[in-house]
């Protein structure tokens, strides 16, 4: 069992991120006139292509020969049009009172705004000009990089605009919507990002802090993809982070150990699941704190062995339709249906949830956050919202209810999931479910 050591180095990678001086900007809908309707209603009819990691390694790894980032540049320029339809047409078949709503009508414009910049590259390469000579792959990626810092905060953005629509949508109806369009938005960030950290660690003299998106010179990585990740320096990372912040909000530091297999390591987007340990962890550390328990949260890191064929020896992580409402995923598939992955558990002595609250936790517009608390990105002293802050394009949520369903989101896109088990008055245990992307022999 291994203990966590007292202060740790810094904040998780995906907090410390920077944008190299890009800085979101927003658009409005004059900026984006180059885009007609019958343009958007085309794009949207085609078929969104059924994205898997291999489509993200196939290029090779870094450093990219310049035919590899050229094809790069062109695979991911053929897939992101045609996504920013869909989430153009999506957005308009809400009812028109919420679309106008300012803050929703600003994540429109700037979808907007991306496929007028992206439209012709697209026609372009339609016509037979392709992306074609290395100053042309600068010159996209520099696009797509402002343009990626363009939808940071499309999350909070979009959730303070429901917030503000609730009288106009049903709850469900936010469910359904958000679950499709954040994890559509999943797939098509995880694209730009994968050909910008690419094209960054394929220059001659790489420069890290010179990216917009993480490429560590390291011959683990391809791209944004870890082929060797170790789950629990994450863990620890993380929960030295939480731990800090609760420290500064309660005034108390909980304990965590690590047990079951801390040197196990597969293939994953580190960034994402920074993300979801973050989230889990707090709510951990949150509830260990407000109970007043001593009782330390501990977490088991579970490797699964190549082929999983025994049902049942943990809860059902993935989520029932019925609980995912009717939608249908894009969710990017591993490259090898039997690869291993690793199941975390978290356990807490916290109190549990209570029952009447556990049905709704899976729900984007529940939040344990009561009124009295200060609304999220406001000035006080809220330290826990602050830690939902990335580069991810999570922003500032804590306290809008998108932690657990967001987490899930991210665990799901690579066909993982989370389940939560609570035993009420006493405390809780969630199980994360990460499935490995498959050997990668590039």
């Amino acid at each position: 069992m291994t203990k966590l050591l007292p202060r740790p180095l810094g904040p998780p990678r995906f907090i410390r991120r920077r944008i190299g001086g890009i800085h979101a900007r927003f658009f409005s809908a004059s900026s984006s006139s180059t885009v007609t309707d019958a343009e958007i209603a085309s794009l949207a009819r085609k078929h969104q292509h059924s994205l898997s990691l291999a489509d993200l390694v196939k290029h090779g790894r870094p450093p990219l020969s310049e035919t590899s980032l050229l094809s790069s540049a062109n695979f991911t320029l053929s897939l992101l049009p045609i996504r920013l339809a869909h989430r153009l047409q999506a957005l308009r078949n809400l009812p028109y009172i919420v679309v106008s709503n300012p803050n929703i009508s600003r994540i429109y414009n700037n979808y907007l705004h991306s496929l007028s910049i992206l439209l012709p590259y697209m026609k372009a390469a339609a016509q037979g000009r392709p992306i074609s000579s290395l100053d042309d792959e600068i010159k996209f990626t520099k696009v797509l990089a402002e343009l990626v810092a363009t939808h940071t905060d499309t999350i909070p953005i979009l959730a303070r605009g429901f917030l503000e629509s609730r009288r106009y949508i049903s709850p469900a109806d936010v469910t359904r919507f958000l679950d499709a369009h954040l994890r559509a938005r999943i797939g098509t960030r995880l694209i730009a990002e994968q050909h910008i950290a690419l094209h960054f660690s394929s220059q001659p003299h790489f420069d890290p802090q010179a990216s917009p998106t993480p490429c560590p010179d390291h011959p683990t990585y391809i791209g944004v993809i870890d082929t060797a990740l170790k789950p629990a320096h994450t863990i620890e990372s993380c929960a030295g982070f939480v731990a800090d912040i609760c420290e500064l909000r309660y005034g108390s530091r909980p304990l965590l150990y690590i047990d079951g297999e801390p040197d196990t390591t597969f293939a994953f987007v580190p960034m994402h699941l920074e993300y979801i340990v973050t989230e889990l962890l707090k709510n951990a550390f949150r509830a260990t704190v407000e109970n007043r328990s001593r009782e330390p949260v501990v977490v088991t890191v579970a490797p699964e062995p190549p082929l999983r064929d025994q049902p049942g020896t943990v809860p059902d992580i993935k989520a029932s339709p019925e609980e995912r409402g009717s939608f249908k995923s894009d969710d990017i598939r591993p490259l090898d249906d039997n690869a291993p992955g690793v199941t975390i558990r978290i356990r807490d002595r916290g109190g549990g949830v209570a029952p009447d609250v556990l049905p709704q936790i899976w729900s984007y517009s529940f939040t344990t956050f009561s009124d009295d608390d200060e609304f999220p990105g406001s000035s006080g002293n809220d330290g826990l919202s602050a830690i939902a802050s990335a580069n991810t394009g999570v922003s500032s949520i804590a306290g809008l209810g998108y932690g657990l369903p967001l987490s899930r989101a991210y665990a799901e896109y690579f066909g993982g999931g989370i389940a939560v088990q609570s035993l009420y008055g006493w405390g809780t245990d969630v199980y994360l479910r990460l499935k490995g992307v498959g050997s990668i022999d590039k």
